[in-house]
């Protein structure tokens, strides 16, 4: 049996039809870029997240940068970042000539600690800190309510990156109920194609809840115009393709079901994984999972040995991440080393993922538990 990390084939199927009408409507008005799908669907997140402005960009990586340039982070700025994360966090801020300043991450939820933070807040660093990027990592929300504190405290600007949590709740009895990317000054959405919500190319979104923040952006994403060949600022070509919006303004009316069904492969797993000696995904009192990613962890041996096993029986097992960005070569400049964040060196040598999406069967789901089962059981 061969099981893949994620089927969009068997997610598009049943809503072939609409995307099919959606797309043929965009090229039949012959209006690519911006225009009017773009500006619905923005209506839809806002509508769907709660936050008062949506702006669609080319990508989550950009959303994040846009973001950085529209909150005034400038070459040289310190910015707060997990190690343990996609490269696209600290690319996007080293991308704009601001230096990442990394943090460990919280042993259970794998998400940036409250801690580590602090400990970089109460020293003398190289470089002045202006902003802190949350990573909401695998689907669930980062300890918010602690990192906004912080973030006051300190007088710093927060960027959730959202990328893996669109559609996850915070549930703090300060900020219950809100969406995860409308708790800070910005967050910032990733539309890749293995996203929850992912368009049929890359694409991605800007949510603000300030009327001036977003006007920044809107004229940052085109070329530093409002109006067209009269240029305000030196801007970037980060547009949203209509296609794309029409595309995500389809999906996403089945985003809640979808992580809905995701969250029952997740216990489905979790029951039939317990007690083998393998930790399943802890999930915080803060915030709810939407399973971007279903992450086990092991205490004894190497996540690698684990999806080698997997692997040789068809199961797409990965592991998020390999690496920690300190020890990354692109980032060796900043002079971190091992052993600074052993947290996150940690999880990186005994994390490992199963298929977790929507249309996982039953049959499916069991032979990958067996599976699992038969390599820990020798």
């Amino acid at each position: 049996m061969k099981i893949s990390a994620l089927d969009l084939k068997e997610q598009i199927t049943p809503i072939r039809r609409q995307l099919d009408e959606a797309i043929r409507e965009v090229i039949d008005n012959a209006n690519f870029i911006l225009g009017q799908p773009v500006a619905k669907f923005e209506e839809d997140v806002i509508k769907y997240s709660g936050a008062k402005y949506a702006i669609g960009v080319s990508n989550g990586t950009d959303a994040i940068s846009l973001s950085l340039l529209a909150l005034g982070i400038k070459p040289g700025d310190g910015v707060i970042c997990p190690t343990f994360t996609y490269y696209a966090t600290a690319g996007a801020v080293a991308g704009i000539g601001a230096h990442p300043v990394f943090a460990d991450i919280d042993i259970d939820t794998y998400n940036i600690s409250v801690k580590s933070i602090e400990k970089i807040l109460s020293r003398r660093n190289k470089f002045t800190i202006k902003a802190i990027i949350p990573v909401h990592l695998y689907g669930q929300c980062a300890d918010m309510d602690n990192i906004v504190r912080l973030a006051s405290q300190f007088n710093l600007k927060v960027i959730e990156d959202t990328a893996q949590a669109f559609g996850a709740e915070y549930l703090s009895a300060k900020n219950k109920d809100k969406k995860a990317g409308t708790l800070g000054d910005c967050g910032a959405l990733s539309f890749f194609p293995a996203k929850n919500l992912g368009a049929f190319g890359d694409a991605g979104m800007i949510l603000t809840n300030s009327e001036e923040i977003a006007e920044k952006i809107r004229i940052l994403r085109n070329q530093g115009n409002r109006d067209k060949y009269y240029h305000l600022v030196l801007g970037r070509n980060n547009r949203m393709d209509a296609i794309q919006a029409a595309v995500l303004s389809v999906k996403l009316k089945y985003l809640d079901e979808w992580n809905k069904m995701r969250r029952q492969v997740a216990q489905y797993y979790n029951k039939n994984l317990a007690g083998i000696g393998i930790k399943t995904p802890f999930v915080s009192i803060y915030s709810t999972h939407i399973y971007h990613q279903y992450t086990l962890r092991t205490a004894s041996g190497l996540n690698q040995d684990f999806i080698h096993y997997l692997q040789s029986k068809g199961i797409d097992s990965r592991i998020f991440y390999p690496v920690p960005l300190h020890l990354q070569e692109c980032f060796k400049y900043l002079g971190y080393k091992v052993g600074d964040f052993p947290e996150s060196e940690k999880a990186a040598k005994q994390v490992f993922t199963l298929p977790v999406y929507p249309e996982l069967s039953e049959s499916q789901k069991d032979y990958i538990i067996n599976s699992l089962k038969e390599f820990i059981s020798g």
